[in-house]
């Protein structure tokens, strides 16, 4: 089993489950955990993060719903075996609503789409922005 590095922030305005769950899917999107690897117990991953086992069970069902996990009844959960189609896919929308904040903030900013698409493209080629 690995260890998770998982971060919980009191202060990140979303719920602790979410957290979790943002964080173990980031993880294996990663390759840091990948198929097959087992993820902590729910009771062992609460008394780690000192929070509710009510609230990791809500993360692993989050996590298996969404196809990250699969839960073996008596042995545990596992990161699931992911369609590469289905990983990319994440990542896109991930990006995507990325973008969308990126958007919002240059629109309220005043920044034109041409300054924006500028320094998207710098920002994808390496380039240090001034």
């Amino acid at each position: 089993m690995k260890a998770l590095n998982i971060v919980i922030s009191n202060s990140s305005g979303k719920p602790i489950y979410e957290q979790i769950t943002n964080q173990v899917k980031a993880a294996i999107l990663s390759g840091e955990l990948s198929p097959g690897d087992a993820l902590p117990s729910m009771r062992l991953l609460a008394k780690e993060l000192r929070i509710s086992v009510i609230t990791t069970k809500r993360a692993y069902e989050e996590l298996e719903r969404e196809g990250f996990v699969e839960t073996v009844v008596g042995k545990g959960s596992f990161v699931a075996r992911q369609n590469r189609e289905l990983l990319r896919e994440a990542r896109l929308r991930e990006v995507e609503a990325r973008l969308e904040q990126a958007v919002e903030a240059a629109r309220a900013g005043g920044v034109s789409l041409a300054e924006l698409q500028e320094m998207l493209t710098l920002l994808y080629e390496g380039e240090p922005q001034s």
